[in-house]
């Protein structure tokens, strides 16, 4: 299972994100992000492509070197330095980078509540974070489900957690949710129920 969740889970994870259902989303999350902006897990780079002019400079950090290197191409045609790094620890000084982004990454962070820290650690005090997280659903039937088949899902799917209460994870971590719309993606309602917004630190 190590070898499974070390080596080749990510290119499989990776490869599920690339549907044509989540770029609406990261054409609206990635399409706010200004200033000098920290992408935590930035993977093989799925999101470069939807930067504008407002981001002035692109900061990937991600964990898997694997992951890294299939960026490392992308980043040869959008500018970004990537970073390899993890969450709970962002390599970066304090109140450094204007923007935050994360998409579909907080749900298989081990230590969410540390890596929210971090996020809000470096992050201006006018700065933002940028969010699109599935996680924990609005409906106790949905929920219950999720609680169940959590431990299964995450040993399958390389540490995802389906049952995150992601809005309450940001207000735990000392964030100032500015706006949040939540909905399920098309599929099964255990792991498409989404959180979309942008939070500031408080």
């Amino acid at each position: 299972m190590g070898f499974y969740q070390n080596r080749i889970m990510p290119h499989l994870l990776n490869l599920a994100m690339r549907t044509a259902e989540h770029e609406p989303y990261r054409q609206r999350v990635l399409s706010q992000a200004e200033g000098r902006v920290l992408e935590i897990g930035v993977g093989s780079g799925l999101n470069l492509p939807f930067y504008t002019d407002r981001a002035t400079e692109i900061l990937g950090l991600e964990p898997h070197p694997s992951l890294l290197a299939m960026a490392a191409r992308k980043s040869a045609i959008i500018p970004a330095k990537l970073i390899g790094g993890s969450a709970e620890s962002i390599p970066l000084d304090d109140a450094s980078v204007d923007t935050v982004v994360t998409t579909w990454t907080l749900c298989s962070i081990p230590n969410p509540a540390r890596a929210l820290e971090e996020m809000r650690r470096v992050l201006k005090p006018g700065g933002q974070l940028l969010f699109v997280e599935h996680g924990l659903a609005r409906e106790e039937r949905v929920r219950r489900w999720q609680r169940r088949l959590n431990p299964v899902w995450k040993r399958i799917a390389g540490g995802c957690n389906l049952d995150r209460p992601i809005s309450k994870l940001l207000e735990d971590a000392g964030f100032r949710i500015g706006r949040v719309e939540t909905g399920y993606m098309r599929g099964p309602k255990t792991v498409n129920f989404t959180y979309e917004g942008c939070a500031r630190p408080g």
